[in-house]
């Protein structure tokens, strides 16, 4: 009788702490995501850009790295060249997607317009960078020579060994820009979801202005965590125009209260910057 109320009672143990653990492990998961994943670009945050790198050991390149991105385009470090070659962008229309990613787990608080099944590619020193997504930041992430702008696109493409090239556009305040006229219906339905990706239909990248050929290029970072460096960054030099309701709108979508989704200026360090103008000296 005793070795059955002993069986009882070990069986009885078992299975509270099987509960326990099976109760416990979601809980102690959701913890580790949230602790380990989220950051913001808000300054004075614990979680902010200054403590990224404290987040996760897999972001500590975003305090350590001597190639962080963005930085300010100044002319004291600018070597001008004609070598590089024009921007040799062989876009494709392709159907895309919006997506919303608002505050998620990320804090990533930007939307992303991506291509299904790629949209074309760039050629950069040889290698072939396929365009998978664009995004924006307010206000612009880099600067020129100390100022900032009201809005930066980014381009992201991928190499078929993972490398990445990124072609930023920068905008000021002025007439609206062409494709967010385009996506205006869609940006305004996704004003009131996160999380959402919604079908746009037909994007040609080649619909995206740049509007010159002089571009500065140099070896920088993501400037998101985990802020993975020897990223190729070309930025158009031309400063192009986007209306404030433009800007409203794109803050609206994310809920940022804040209007702010760009990381601080990072130290250039020992690099130079180069500048692409064409031999013909035209005014581009």
């Amino acid at each position: 009788m005793q070795k059955e109320m002993d069986n009882k009672s070990l069986w009885c143990s078992s299975i509270f702490i099987a509960l326990f653990i099976i109760s416990c492990a979601p809980f102690a998961i959701c913890q580790e995501v949230e602790d380990e994943h989220e950051f913001s670009y808000d300054i004075n945050s614990h979680n902010g850009p200054d403590h990224w790198s404290e987040i996760h050991p897999e972001w500590s390149m975003c305090n350590q790295g001597d190639l962080q991105s963005p930085i300010d385009l100044t002319h004291e470090r600018v070597q001008t060249t004609s070598k590089l070659g024009k921007l040799d962008r062989d876009y494709k229309p392709a159907n895309a997607t919006l997506l919303n990613r608002g505050h998620d787990m990320m804090r990533a608080q930007f939307l992303q317009l991506k291509w299904i099944g790629g949209a074309g590619h760039v050629h950069i020193n040889g290698i072939e960078y396929h365009l998978n997504q664009l995004h924006w930041h307010t206000p612009t992430e880099h600067t020129v020579n100390g100022r900032r702008f009201n809005l930066e696109l980014h381009l992201v493409h991928e190499s078929i060994d993972g490398k990445v090239a990124v072609i930023g556009i920068m905008y000021k305040i002025g007439r609206p820009d062409s494709l967010l006229s385009m996506l205006e219906p869609y940006l305004k339905a996704l004003a009131s979801t996160k999380g959402v990706e919604t079908s746009v239909g037909i994007i040609n990248p080649r619909d995206i202005k740049i509007g010159s050929r002089k571009y500065y290029r140099y070896i920088g970072s993501l400037t998101t965590p985990p802020c993975t460096q020897n990223v190729i960054w070309t930025m158009v030099k031309k400063v192009r125009t986007v209306s404030r309701e433009q800007v409203h709108m794109i803050r609206e979508a994310v809920h940022d209260d804040a209007e702010v989704n760009a990381r601080p200026v990072q130290a250039l360090n020992n690099r130079w910057l180069k500048l692409y103008r064409p031999d013909d000296r035209q005014n581009n």
